[in-house]
């Protein structure tokens, strides 16, 4: 069994979008350039941390970096799993608020691009274990056949 080239392409596609924006995202709640980051949590989930927003807000951006890194790596299988289960919960945090509700179902979406990304890694990975295997029998068919 051999992996599609075209899947491959849109699980590449998918690996650098998904880890990148993870990465970045992650890194942004250092430096609060592409939004206010506090903002975005839902004052019922702020009432039961033990941390201030922002201190939590940079714990989060430290496990968004670690995620965007695995999923840019070999770990793509589980980073990528994370990365949905961790955008769920973003999707969870912001309904709470009750506002950003364009923002939640985005992240819904990029949380479904991330479970596509774990599929296809495994599809693929399928086929690298198998691909040896085939080629040995191959191999050995027209070997046997000569």
């Amino acid at each position: 069994m051999t992996f599609d080239r075209r899947l491959d392409s849109a699980r590449l596609a998918l690996k650098i979008g998904l880890g990148l924006a993870a990465f970045l995202a992650g890194l942004d709640k250092f430096f609060d350039l592409l939004a206010d980051w506090p903002r975005y949590l839902a004052p019922a989930v702020q009432a039961t941390l033990p941390l201030d927003a922002t201190t939590f807000m940079r714990v989060v951006g430290i496990v968004e970096m670690l995620v965007g890194l695995a999923i840019l790596t070999s770990w793509t299988r589980i980073g990528s799993r994370v990365a949905m289960v961790w955008l769920l919960a973003i999707a969870g945090n912001l309904l709470l608020s009750g506002a950003f509700l364009d923002v939640a179902v985005r992240d819904v979406e990029m949380a479904i691009a991330a479970f596509a990304l774990a599929r296809l890694t495994d599809a693929r990975d399928s086929a690298a274990a198998t691909e040896p295997v085939t080629s040995a029998v191959s191999a050995s068919r027209v070997s046997s056949a000569a």
